[in-house]
């Protein structure tokens, strides 16, 4: 029999659902067993109409195309009525043909269907057969296990009967009891948890921040297991205040860091804040409250100093915004003030470094301890946390010390600071410059901010000084007497209180704005320095007037004994003093002798040293050491803000310019020097005055109405030219022409620039490198000529000194025709010598008064003896007959000058000689060798040289050489003319 195609459906419908059910378990026996009973209702074909089916000549392609060729609609749903689908189908005329055809064709369809879903069915056959099988294996397990319930329910039947109710009580009470145990835990865990907010207050006073925290937070966990109760819902928002409440004193905690950092308090709040999670956010608040710390800080100190001055309480001053408020701050507290800012300045800054310093030590701490974990995850967000810590407070040191300047910055401008002093400037620079090292020290800046707001200020305030100085200066030198300020032998200008920054930079304990560039290898710094205590803006008030000067001598000598000593008279070895043995050199070049100093020679070197009766101290003035003071003042402003070297070094240039011009001016300028032909003023000297001169001596009597703006302001900084004092008599020949006074006045300047010389290592060191030329230049043009001037200065003492008018007219009356040749010098070779033993008389007299040093006395004696030579040449040129004996009478003159003159002098060579005896033997030449002679020596005369040919008319020259002779000359004067 052939399956139709509900058959087939049905059968493959029941057995999918009888697979799952035996899936998913059975629901109930009888239902199970119904469904079996519905697979065993269907008629499977027998095996005679599958071999049946199976026998009939197939073509499986032709079968295929008969499946494929089955409408779509016949495999939907089972609600599909097939016959009224084909009734509908039909045309409305009825063709049986074709009826019958389509009959056929559907038949051969079902055929198809039939024969695939035969050979489908005996293909599953064994799978059926054993799944079969499983099935009713399966139902009499299910009848087994329902005899087992049955005998389960009988025997709990059974067991219900024999027990009692009160052991099911007892059971019942021992679980309540059980129950409440535990809920009386639970009740004091909530008690106790209740009470926790004591205790929290107690750490909190106590500071015990990461303790209270760590309660606070167990107490949460151990609330969120109580939650079910309703009591803990509000304990557990009492806790979320409380820690809340932890936070905000946390926060005040951390604020207090700033101003005095206690590594015990610190370490406690960022153990809170790393419990919290929160270290970020507390770096954050950190920086915040160092901001507000700043200016909280200083509005606090100068409000403080503005109501102690306005001497009231009114609340007017702290409505006033920081900037109004330093406006109120008055001069006498402007310095005690700005001490006490930059002192609470400082406390917030070494607040921030050690607070960097804490972190840097326990980071390294926490790098160590988590190489030896584990947790990677952890190690990984602590260093991310690190990290962040560590940049936010590296951008934090140049944020807090741009802060400090603006603030300091503000104070200063504040107040003119023009109205101080110069000490109370200098007080104030001195401030400013440490607290600029400080920030140096605390971030690397170079404090652009107040370093040109103060330079702003100082380059103003010193012009003013500078030029009030200068006025100061000329009055000084008009009131000047040249007397001799009495100091010690020992005297330095570091002795000076001026000075002092000098030597006391040397020292530790004295602040590091001072200094120099040459310290020692291994530099502390302030915050090294005073990390542990103290602080560096308290170090002037120490240091102002610890010491005081003992410069000055009571009356020129250190000692009675030096003083008794010092007219002594050496009659032997043991007389002489070691000190003038130790001291005998070369005053010229500052070299030993060669050879040894022998009693002789310290006997001769008394003839011209007439520094022998005094104590070899410096040779100075008030007016000179007022200088050297001010030279000092200087100093301490380039020392204490190196941005205004330049200007300060060229204002103490003009110092020297002026005290050098006015010593020219009052003993030096004398115009008939020049026309000796000596070169007594060099070259150099001569630049350097015009210089001085064009730029700093305003010789203007009055202003010009009718000049310019531009050469007003020019005029104002120049100086008018200084006068010489009328106390001051350098006419009388009695003190040889004011010579203690021109000695004074020389050889202070030449110790003012001695003192120059030994501040120059320190002036190049802090001199900026593209200004250092004009260091340089003014060291090398105008310090260096200061001992040239002693030159023109001593030359108009020994022009006056001695009478050479009268000895020219004594060699006028001498008779040089003579025939025979004379043994007896002439009277005017003794005159000439009774002048010069006045002249060191006179020297003697004034060497009682102020010590003539050695170079001074050599400069007099050969300025005196140069002069006596060319008067003898003036002299011998004057003559207009002369024999071959009387030119042997004038070297017999001029010998026994020089024999005579080396007793009273020990000048070797004798200055001149050659000039006298070239003169005297160029009468014996020849008319040849006279005419070289002339073209070789032009530092004689014209008339001189005249003379000199017309005289040897007549001897061995005749006219027409004594023609060619003057035409010679004539050529060599022509182009003086």
């Amino acid at each position: 029999m052939i399956l139709d195609e509900v058959a087939v459906e049905d059968i493959t419908e029941k057995v999918y659902h009888l697979n799952r059910n035996l899936k998913e378990g059975l629901k109930s026996p009888p239902e199970s067993l119904s469904d079996l009973g519905a697979i065993e209702s269907l008629r499977v074909p027998g095996k005679e109409e599958f071999r049946e089916l199976r026998e009939q000549p197939t073509d499986p392609q032709a079968e295929q195309e008969l499946i494929n060729s089955i409408e779509q609609v016949y495999f939907s749903t089972d609600s599909f009525d097939i016959v009224k689908y084909e009734l509908e189908k039909l045309p409305p005329v009825l063709n049986l043909q074709e009826l019958e055809e389509y009959r056929d064709k559907l038949k051969q369809q079902q055929a198809a269907v039939s024969k695939k879903v035969a050979d489908l069915i005996l293909e599953k056959q064994p799978a059926y057969v054993k799944e079969l099988e499983r099935v009713t294996s399966l139902q009499t397990g299910l009848q087994l296990a329902a005899v087992i319930c049955t005998n389960g329910r009988r025997h709990l039947n059974i067991a219900k009967e024999g027990f009692t109710q009160a052991s099911l009580g007892l059971l019942a009470n021992q679980r309540k009891r059980q129950l409440l145990i535990g809920l009386l835990k639970s009740l004091r865990t909530i008690k106790t948890l209740q009470r926790t907010d004591v205790r929290l207050s107690e750490m909190l006073e106590e500071e015990d921040y990461p303790g209270a925290i760590q309660l606070c937070l167990e107490c949460q966990k151990a609330a969120s297991t109580f939650k079910h109760y309703s009591c803990i819902s509000e304990l557990n928002s009492k806790l979320q205040d409380t820690l809340e409440q932890i936070e905000e004193q946390l926060d005040v905690a951390l604020s207090k860091i700033c101003k005095n950092f206690d590594i015990n308090h610190y370490t406690k709040v960022q153990q809170a804040y790393r419990l919290l999670g929160k270290t970020q956010t507390a770096m954050d608040q950190l920086h915040m409250h160092f901001t507000q710390a700043i200016h909280n800080t200083v509005f606090q100190v100068v409000l403080g100093y503005v109501e102690l001055c306005a001497g009231n309480t009114d609340t007017k001053f702290q409505k006033l915004q920081y900037k109004d408020l330093c406006t109120h701050v008055t001069p006498d507290s402007y310095i005690p003030c700005l001490a006490d800012l930059c002192k609470a300045l400082w406390e917030v800054m070494l607040s921030y470094y050690r607070t960097m310093e804490w972190h840097e030590k326990h980071d390294s701490e926490d790098t160590i301890s988590a190489s030896e974990g584990s947790n990677m995850m952890g190690t990984e967000e602590t260093n991310f946390d690190r990290g962040y810590i560590k940049k936010k407070l590296e951008h934090g040191l140049t944020r807090i010390w741009q802060d400090v300047q603006l603030k300091v910055k503000t104070y200063l401008l504040g107040t003119d600071l023009s109205i101080f002093k110069y000490d109370d400037f200098i007080f104030v620079l001195d401030i400013i410059s440490r607290l600029m090292q400080v920030g140096e020290e605390f971030c690397g800046s170079k404090s652009e901010v107040l370093q040109e707001s103060i330079r702003k200020q100082s380059v103003n305030y010193f012009k003013n000084y500078h030029r009030t100085r200068l006025d100061e200066l000329r009055m000084f030198l008009e009131n000047e007497t040249w007397e001799l300020c009495p100091v010690k032998s020992n005297f330095s200008i570091l002795q000076l209180h001026e000075f002092k920054f000098m030597e006391q930079s040397r020292s530790p304990s004295v602040s590091p704005s001072k200094q120099p560039a040459s310290t020692s290898s291994k530099t502390v710094t302030l915050f090294e320095q005073y990390c542990s205590g103290g602080n560096p803006f308290e170090i002037q008030a120490n240091h102002k007037d610890e010491e005081t000067e003992d410069v000055l001598a009571s009356n020129g000598y250190e000692s009675d004994e030096q003083e008794k000593s010092a007219y002594q008279e050496y009659d032997s070895d043991s007389d002489v003093p070691e000190e003038l043995k130790r001291d005998y050199v070369d005053e010229q070049t500052g070299d030993a002798p060669v050879k040894s100093v022998s009693r002789e020679t310290l006997k001769s070197r008394k003839k011209s040293d007439y520094s022998l009766n005094k104590v070899n101290a410096p040779i100075l003035t008030n007016t000179t050491l007022n200088v050297i003071r001010l030279v000092g003042k200087y100093m301490q402003m380039m020392n204490i803000l190196k941005p205004i070297a330049f200007d300060v070094i060229h204002f103490m240039s003009q110092l020297f310019d002026y005290y050098l011009y006015a010593i020219y001016t009052f003993f030096g300028r004398n115009d008939s020097l020049e026309s000796t032909g000596l070169g007594l003023s060099s070259s150099r000297l001569r630049t350097t005055l015009n210089r001085i001169q064009e730029s700093l001596i305003d010789l203007e009597v009055s202003a010009d109405p009718t000049a310019t703006l531009a050469a007003a302001e020019e005029r104002k900084e120049k100086v008018p030219s200084p006068h010489l004092s009328h106390l001051v008599v350098l006419t009388s020949g009695d003190t040889l022409y004011g010579l203690a006074e021109r000695v004074v006045a020389t050889e202070s300047l030449v110790f003012l620039a001695e003192q120059f010389e030994f501040l120059q290592p320190h002036l190049d060191a802090v001199m900026p490198a593209v200004k250092k030329p004009f260091l340089q230049q003014f060291y090398s043009q105008t310090v260096s000529t200061a001992s040239e001037l002693r030159k023109p200065i001593y030359w108009i003492v020994a022009g006056k000194a001695i009478d050479y008018e009268q000895m020219l007219l004594l060699m006028a009356n001498v008779k040089w025709d003579v025939k025979e040749i004379m043994s007896q010098h002439n009277i005017y070779v003794d005159a000439l010598l009774k002048e010069f033993e006045q002249f060191n008389r006179r020297l003697n007299e004034v060497s009682k008064r102020v010590r003539i040093p050695l170079p001074v006395s050599n400069i007099l004696w050969e300025h005196c003896i140069r002069l006596a030579n060319r008067t003898i040449v003036e002299g011998y040129a004057n003559v207009k007959k002369c024999s071959n004996e009387g030119r042997a009478l004038m070297q017999l003159d001029f010998q026994q000058f020089l024999m005579k003159l080396e007793k009273l002098t020990d000048i070797r060579p004798i200055p001149d000689k050659e000039f006298v005896e070239t003169y005297i033997k160029a009468y014996y030449l020849t008319e040849n060798d006279m005419e070289r002679w002339i073209k070789e020596h032009r530092e004689y005369s014209t008339k001189q040289l005249t003379n000199l040919v017309n005289v040897c008319l007549g001897s061995h020259i005749n006219k027409k050489a004594r023609q060619k002779l003057l035409a010679a000359i004539d050529d060599i004067d022509r182009p003086k003319r």
